[in-house]
């Protein structure tokens, strides 16, 4: 790749559409307290995060048991059914990772929660960073990446701060590319599928138009290289 200067920039253009829905991963709160419950799927979303939410167990067990969340941030007393029933039942047939929250901070309900399977637990009242640090760590630790920074040749793409640099200098991506280009970068190697990357950029109430991946794919190679994302014919994209 040659190396190029561009600076960070906003969306223009098709960007403009649902803006603040694009993310690169795609998060489930499941919280029966309301006003808690928005607070936190409005902070996630202005970090650029995809957010769904259920104000109950049952609800919240369904929606894990039936989309691939790159992670579930869980209460623990809920209506229908509680936490630990909720996370019980779910790794019975996935490993998503599973950010606990709770009002209990008795040291024997944080090792309930570890060794039910949850990643990581939580204690209210909680600060919103150290939320967000914890929830970027545990996907890391699901991803078997280690550190914030992910390397790709000259290109750098750095998770907690949401940047990427080519040769030291920061590349000018909108939102909806930074997602495409983080998502890839995190699944290196791997081939992903279009299906799979609508699941993840976008969350349950967004309606953008499908053929878009195709023209931010496009933006992509001009910015980083046409090498950069390869396409599987009939299966996906991926970064080798």
């Amino acid at each position: 790749m040659t190396c190029a200067t561009f600076s960070l920039s906003s969306d223009a253009g098709f960007d403009r559409i649902a803006a603040d829905k694009i993310a690169t991963i795609r998060i489930l709160v499941v919280e029966d307290e309301l006003d808690l419950q928005r607070g936190v799927v409005r902070a996630l979303r202005d970090e650029g995060y995809a957010v769904d939410a259920a104000d109950n167990g049952a609800d919240g067990l369904f929606n894990a048991e039936n989309t691939d969340y790159d992670a579930v941030i869980l209460d623990v007393m809920m209506p229908q059914m509680d936490g630990w029933e909720v996370l019980k039942r779910l790794r019975k047939t996935k490993r998503t990772p599973v950010l606990m929250l709770t009002a209990r901070a008795q040291s024997r309900d944080r090792v309930r929660g570890l060794d039910t399977g949850a990643d990581d637990y939580v204690v209210k009242p909680f600060d919103l960073p150290e939320l967000f640090a914890r929830l970027r760590a545990i996907i890391r630790r699901s991803t078997n990446k280690t550190t914030n920074k992910i390397e790709v040749g000259s290109i750098i793409v750095d998770t907690a701060v949401r940047t990427v640099m080519h040769c030291g200098k920061p590349v000018e991506l909108t939102a909806r590319e930074y997602s495409l280009v983080e998502f890839l970068a995190l699944h290196r190697g791997e081939v992903v599928t279009r299906t799979t990357l609508y699941e993840h950029l976008f969350d349950e109430d967004d309606s953008t138009l499908s053929n878009l991946l195709d023209v931010h794919v496009s933006n992509v190679r001009k910015k980083l290289g046409a090498e950069f994302i390869t396409t599987r014919r009939g299966h996906g994209y991926c970064i080798e």
